[in-house]
């Protein structure tokens, strides 16, 4: 048995384990990839991080570029496997845990494969788990591509003739123009009433502007933050207005529904659409875990991470734990060390 297991590999898991190797506190890392960085590869390949360098850094070990540059997801998935390798941490890969409940005091965890205790439990699996598609997905033509954008790579993925993505976030615009770049008609489909903001402003980086106003730091409880973590997030790096303006995307609105020859949205039907990219998100799924509550987003409730129904279970990692960056790469570990503060308080 362990003192503590962390459920999650990825960059909260890893600030709150550097947290507990500093206070030599015994505990393991479960992970349901094969190795380090896996989330990051499986996304698209030309993904770039919105931060800047300086603000991309976990504890303990500088992000190892020059300042001002923006990551791609390849340089984030080596920065994580090196930080594992300078503190030695602990992990057993492969294992995606199917229950969790406590029974007299113990936390029993549950994979495909094994099972584990422990005394406490820190579930840093992040915000995203079940790929969201629309419900008329099914009714499409079995000889459409259809890809949620969690599998989207690269246009080469896509066979000949017109494309239509679908969702209006930061990932459906990226694809949207990278896919628009290569000539082909691409169908946009989600609202043209997208907030875009440029990533840098007056020879400064959009994020030192949020830091310099108090935007990263505004928490959930405020007023404002109240305000923000239920509005919509701006796109941000991406020029939407001159995207939507290419002769070779045509903006149609929400999609409607769907069957075997065409797809009708807002503004018209279409029956050309060869491909399909889904950028529609994803929902959380933390129902494995017994004996807690959810709020309205279907996150578990907690306080700043500490759970409000099960002593000794924390989270880390999700959208607005506590701020606008507690689910950042660079704004973790405020996170990360308020719990580690907390478990200390409660020896």
């Amino acid at each position: 048995m362990k003192e503590f297991i962390i459920i999650g590999a990825g960059q909260s898991g890893l600030a709150m384990a550097y947290n507990l190797s500093k206070n030599s506190k015994d505990y393991l890392i479960l992970d349901a990839n094969e190795h380090i960085g896996a989330p990051w590869l499986k996304r698209w390949d030309s993904l770039k991080l919105f931060t800047p360098t300086e603000y991309n850094h976990l504890p303990g070990m500088p992000f190892p570029f020059p300042k001002g540059y923006y990551p791609n997801k390849y340089e984030v998935a080596d920065y994580l496997k090196s930080y594992v390798e300078k503190f030695s941490m602990p992990i057993e890969f492969n294992q995606r845990i199917t229950s969790v409940k406590k029974v007299d005091g113990i936390f029993e965890i549950i994979s495909g494969t094994a099972s584990y205790q422990a005394k406490q439990l820190i579930i840093a699996t992040g915000p995203f788990h079940t790929p969201y598609t629309p419900a008329c997905h099914v009714d499409i033509a079995d000889n459409i591509t259809q890809l949620h954008s969690e599998n989207y790579k690269s246009p080469e993925q896509l066979q000949e003739g017109d494309c239509l993505v679908v969702g209006a976030g930061d990932s459906g615009v990226q694809i949207l123009s990278e896919i628009a770049d290569t000539g082909r008609k691409v169908h946009f489909s989600g609202t043209d009433k997208i907030t875009a903001i440029p990533q840098s402003f007056l020879g400064k980086t959009l994020w030192w502007w949020f830091t310099k106003i108090g935007f990263l730091s505004v928490t959930r409880f405020s007023k404002m933050g109240k305000w923000l973590s239920k509005g919509v997030q701006p796109v941000i790096g991406t020029d939407v207005k001159s995207l939507l303006a290419k002769t070779n995307v045509i903006h149609m609105g929400r999609t409607l529904s769907a069957d075997e020859t065409s797809i009708k949205f807002q503004k018209g039907s279409i029956s050309s659409i060869k491909n399909i990219i889904w950028a529609t998100g994803f929902k959380p799924n933390f129902f494995w875990i017994e004996d807690i509550s959810f709020d309205e987003m279907n996150y578990p409730s907690n306080y700043r991470g500490v759970s409000k129904d099960v002593d000794g279970l924390y989270f880390i990692g999700l959208p607005w734990l506590y701020t606008r960056g507690s689910a950042t790469l660079g704004g973790v570990w405020k996170d990360a060390k308020y719990l580690m503060t907390h478990i200390q308080g409660n020896k």
